[in-house]
């Protein structure tokens, strides 16, 4: 193994916290196997992007800038990865399990012939070489994972890495001449709509509060869960019931059919915790639970429980919270 080239995902101008996670995956397997890092910028007029990546220690940030990059398509994007991880000569490439990652990166996989570890949340050392572990059965079990084929393709659970800290100094910024090649792919990208929201995305946020089935409709979800959120200054995210039933969007979704998340605090409202919505958030480092029965699979992973009607605690819980700002 001589190089790991890390994908680079952003938005708003911002490099994206998936990406130092993806790159602290990259650290942890370049000190087991004593490979260099390289990390690629792909997308169009991402110039800001390739200099906020340049202070990380990084062999070399390859841009590839180019209109019919300015969306993450599978087709576009997997074929220009593949193309830069030629270029440079990496035989790892890796990228955050998101949703753009899973999208993307099994592309990648197929033009460069390796073999792929996903959602990886650890790297270990065996006799065999360097293995990836990651969790199965809603992470029941974990497993370890060893590629035998000469390129890899990894991508890396979010939520159970620190984010990478700058180094210092300045990697040199190479611009790549990409071929999206978008005339063959039978891809278009056509609009976006975002769910516009002051508050911090879940991927990125300290602070997540969750609302679930118990909260017995859409509106009940919004008075609970917003005044939470705005005294939090929190990420709002919902269990896939509470989805399923129509009290929140899909993009709240947390669990193994959804996000997951691991900040700072979890606060889970009138959420049950059944094994789906656990292997979602188990890894937060704070679990509060707020339920009316104590004897919810919540409860067994919480550090604080209160035994509570939700829609008497948390409206007093939200107005305390605010009080003391």
């Amino acid at each position: 193994m001589s190089k790991i080239l890390v994908i680079a995902e952003h938005g708003g101008g911002t490099v994206r916290k998936a990406t130092l996670t993806t790159l602290q995956m990259a650290r942890d397997l370049a000190a087991k196997t004593g490979a260099s890092i390289d990390i690629a910028v792909l997308g169009h007029q991402v110039g800001g992007i390739a200099a906020q990546l340049t202070g990380y220690g990084a062999g070399a940030v390859h841009v590839a800038d180019h209109a019919d990059l300015g969306y993450a398509l599978a087709p576009t994007w997997g074929k220009v990865i593949a193309d830069i991880a030629k270029a440079c000569g990496a035989s790892v490439v890796a990228m955050s399990a998101s949703t753009t990652g899973k999208d993307v990166l099994p592309r990648t996989a197929a033009r460069l012939g390796a073999g792929m570890a996903s959602d990886v949340v650890g790297v270990v050392a065996t006799s065999k070489g360097p293995a990836f572990r990651r969790p199965m059965w809603a992470g029941a079990l974990l497993s370890d994972v060893v590629i035998h084929t000469p390129n890899w393709c990894v991508t890396a659970r979010v939520s159970a890495f620190d984010a990478a800290a700058p180094t210092g100094g300045s990697s040199p910024i190479v611009a790549f001449a990409a071929d999206p090649a978008l005339a063959s792919a039978r891809t278009r990208f056509v609009s976006f709509d975002a769910t516009a929201s002051d508050r911090p995305s879940l991927d990125e946020a300290t602070i997540v509060v969750a609302g679930g089935r118990g909260l017995k409709s859409a509106e009940g979800f919004r008075q609970v869960m917003e005044p939470l959120a705005d005294a939090f200054g929190a990420g709002i995210g919902a269990s896939r019931a509470a989805v399923d039933d129509g009290y929140a969007p899909n993009d709240y979704q947390i669990g193994q059919t959804g996000k997951v998340v691991a900040p700072q605090l979890y606060v889970a409202v009138a959420i049950s915790g059944a094994i789906q919505h656990l292997a979602g958030m188990k890894n937060s480092k704070i679990i509060v639970a707020i339920n009316t029965r104590d004897d919810e699979p919540i409860h067994k992973i919480a550090d604080f429980s209160l035994k509570a009607d939700a829609f008497t605690a948390v409206p007093e819980l939200a107005a305390k919270l605010q009080a003391r700002k």
